[in-house]
């Protein structure tokens, strides 16, 4: 079968022959109907060796739906042709984290799956014909949604949907939350504050067809962060106040300065975005008792959560669908900042 592989350090990926995988006792063979294109992946590819304890190849793609294809023995509860999401996080499935579905946070993650995340992380993903999900305890079933429709949500819904959660309470209807990049995970993290809050949301890009998106999708306000006078105009907004939460799916310094100068006392400030920026951090640096926090990705519970609010309405996500052998021309698009919303490659047609 075609798969796209992520086969040298600090080099773009590229589509190669592999075998069909066989599923053994346990695992499940999935025929993918949809593989999501994150910007993550750029910055493992442009990272060098050594940073992630991965072995090469592998191939791409940790959002991931589609069908029941082969079980493997022992394997209950689903069917052939069954339409699946993928639980993306492959931790050990047996220590306190695990049982709890935080896979993401497995304690034993250095030595479960070599140090791999989970698929396209370090393991074989899904931009390939068929995938091979180690336990079917990763998968969540599907009802009205196609999975080339699911695949994003299993990561670029679910990790906005995590770190808005942890913040749920301070989203009162007199408090503000800024959304700083509306790309794959932004313009879904739009819909699930308008979905779960009657908190402001206000828009944050450094694109006008971003701000443009994230108004259609249910943002209040829009502003550029290139616009000299942006964090005025989000002071202005928020009454003085400043953001109750602020949501960084960038991660870069410029961005983490933004938001760090828009932050309301005892605000949340959560750098979802992996761009690897620092903040300098003194007693009067930010406002009192603010939180400064990372997340990663989400619950099973959660991404189950997650597709019930795509499958009610609530929840639509903007992508563009690709074939697989466009998949390097994708990812050179991302690259450029040319996605509006999500990319999602489709290796089965």
């Amino acid at each position: 079968m075609k798969a796209f592989q992520f086969v040298e350090w600090q080099k773009p990926g590229e589509i190669r022959d592999v075998p069909v995988p066989e599923p053994g006792p346990g695992q499940v063979l999935i025929k993918v109907g949809g593989a999501g294109a994150c910007h993550s992946d750029l910055h493992i590819m442009e990272w060098p060796g050594g940073m992630l304890p991965w072995a090469l190849p592998f191939t791409l793609g940790h959002e991931n739906a589609g069908w029941v294809e082969k079980l493997g023995a022992g394997v209950s509860g689903f069917n052939v042709g069954d339409p699946v999401a993928v639980y993306g996080p492959w931790g050990c499935g047996h220590c306190y984290q695990c049982v709890q579905g935080v896979e993401t946070y497995c304690e034993n993650a250095a030595t479960t799956n070599g140090g791999a995340g989970g698929g396209g992380l370090g393991l074989n993903g899904g931009m390939a014909e068929y995938m091979l999900v180690p336990s079917a305890r990763s998968l969540v079933p599907l009802d009205t949604l196609h999975p080339r429709e699911a695949a994003p949500y299993t990561d670029a819904a679910l990790t906005p949907y995590h770190a808005i959660k942890r913040s749920l309470h301070k989203l009162t209807p007199r408090s503000s939350v800024v959304v700083i990049a509306v790309g794959g995970l932004g313009h879904m993290a739009v819909q699930i504050l308008k979905a779960m809050s009657v908190a402001q949301i206000i828009a944050v890009d450094v694109a006008q067809d971003k701000l443009d998106l994230a108004k259609a999708v249910g943002a209040d306000h829009g502003v550029l962060s290139t616009d000299p006078d942006a964090v005025a105009k989000i002071r202005e907004l928020t009454h003085g106040r400043g953001a109750e939460v602020v949501l960084d799916f960038v991660g870069l310094e410029p961005t983490i300065a933004l938001g760090s100068k828009i932050l309301a006392l005892t605000g949340d400030f959560t750098v979802v975005g992996i761009g690897m920026g620092n903040i300098n951090w003194n007693f009067m640096a930010l406002p009192y008792e603010v939180n400064l926090t990372s997340t990663y990705w989400g619950t099973r519970s959660e991404l189950i959560e997650v597709l019930a609010l795509a499958e009610s309405g609530k929840l639509k996500g903007h992508m563009t669908y690709y074939p697989l052998d466009k998949a390097a021309e994708v990812y050179e698009l991302l690259h450029a900042g040319k996605i509006n919303g999500r990319a999602v490659i489709t290796p089965n047609g």
